[in-house]
């Protein structure tokens, strides 16, 4: 119990060294394929948790979440203003901060009750292809967006 606060604070230290350099890329290749990247990171992640099997695998994985929170984060934002007009933006980040909290209980709620009826590796798979689900909509619906 005790190294679960060592390893949030690993998990924080891997999403603060990775911000900056995931920030630079996505300044230079475009939000999209940053976030379909960190999308893949995550699914990738969420696989690892669903079939780790020593505190180890827990450990690294909780860096390389760190890398998607790195990856994902300030890019999120970024595209949001990248998409929407200067005079918009307050309330474009106002619906992305809505939906992203309205969706989080809800998805919080279906990992628990997967995780109780179904177990851990259930549980983290389906997050996983809900992840791998979306890079892929993204590669195949999203369009390239003029960058400004």
């Amino acid at each position: 119990m005790v190294s679960i606060p060592i390893l949030w604070f690993v998990f924080h230290i891997s999403k603060a060294l990775f911000s900056v350099p995931a920030g630079i890329v996505s300044d230079r290749i475009g939000r999209k394929k940053v976030m379909i990247l960190a999308w893949i990171v995550y699914g990738l992640v969420y696989l690892g948790f669903a079939f780790a099997s020593q505190a180890i695998h827990v450990w690294v994985l909780f860096v390389i979440y760190g890398f998607f929170y790195g990856l994902s984060e300030g890019t999120e934002r970024a595209w949001v203003s990248d998409l929407v007009e200067e005079p918009r933006r307050g309330t474009a980040f106002g619906a992305y901060y809505f939906t992203i909290g309205v969706g989080a209980l809800p998805a919080s709620l279906l990992l628990g009750v997967l995780w109780k009826t179904f177990g851990v590796a259930w549980a983290f798979s389906f997050g996983a292809v809900m992840a791998l689900i979306a890079a892929l909509l993204a590669v195949i619906l999203m369009g390239n967006p003029k960058r400004r």
